[in-house]
């Protein structure tokens, strides 16, 4: 059997910080494939200023150069919230075998998964794997979360037959979808922050220009 990273987000837009947590996981756990998965109602946000059509698209756009990444639409097909456990019911009826999925998540994120649906139960059902994000290091997370300290362990290693807790330290950019979308709307420069792919799709449909960019969702995305 050999595990896949699934890397989910609101990806608001895709930014280096969220192609760094894929690369980081790729190379500590030694995958093969990372696929990236837009949301198409994240649980813990606000309605995504951006279409998922834009969001599917600049997630392709910054990986098409990226060996051993790939980009899904499994969550955009689902009316409600894009929970982790449903994505895995709806990959597993797509035939995917989800004793394999590696959910690639940032620390910071990661500390509050006890607020997740169907927790702890969710922790049983696959791998997660944590990466580092600025001020939350990976390691830290011993302590942020003692009750699940033991299933804990230090990547780089390979994926185990029981669901673990893989802790992967590593510098991700200081990078958020907030900070890009402010610097957007002022015209500034998006240069280090995103990829350039990204930045020249955010330009040329006009993205988060607006107060909100959500009314551009019939223009879709090409």
């Amino acid at each position: 059997m050999t595990a896949v990273g699934l890397l989910g987000g609101t990806f608001d837009p895709f930014h280096m910080g969220h192609l760094d947590l894929a690369r980081a996981a790729r190379r500590a756990m030694g995958f093969d494939r990372v696929i990236l998965i837009p949301s198409h109602v994240p649980p813990h946000r606000g309605v995504p200023h951006a279409s998922a059509p834009h969001r599917f698209a600049m997630v392709a756009l910054a990986i098409q150069d990226e060996p051993g990444l790939e980009v899904s639409d499994v969550e955009l097909e689902d009316d409600g919230p894009s929970y982790t456990s449903r994505t895995l019911d709806r990959l597993a009826a797509r035939g995917f075998d989800t004793r394999s999925a590696c959910f690639i998540v940032g620390a910071d994120a990661f500390r509050d998964i006890r607020s997740w649906k169907d927790y702890p139960a969710i922790l049983d059902r696959c791998h997660f794997i944590v990466v580092s994000r600025p001020g939350w290091p990976a390691p830290a997370m011993r302590r942020e979360l003692p009750a699940l300290a033991d299933r804990m362990i230090d990547a780089p290693c390979p994926p185990r037959s029981r669901p673990g807790i893989f802790l992967v330290e590593a510098a991700t950019a200081d990078v958020s979808s907030t900070e890009v979308r402010r610097r957007a709307a002022g015209g500034e420069s998006l240069e280090g922050l995103v990829p350039a792919s990204v930045i020249a799709h955010i330009g040329r449909h006009a993205l988060y220009r607006v107060p909100d960019a959500r009314a551009e969702v019939e223009q879709g995305a090409s």
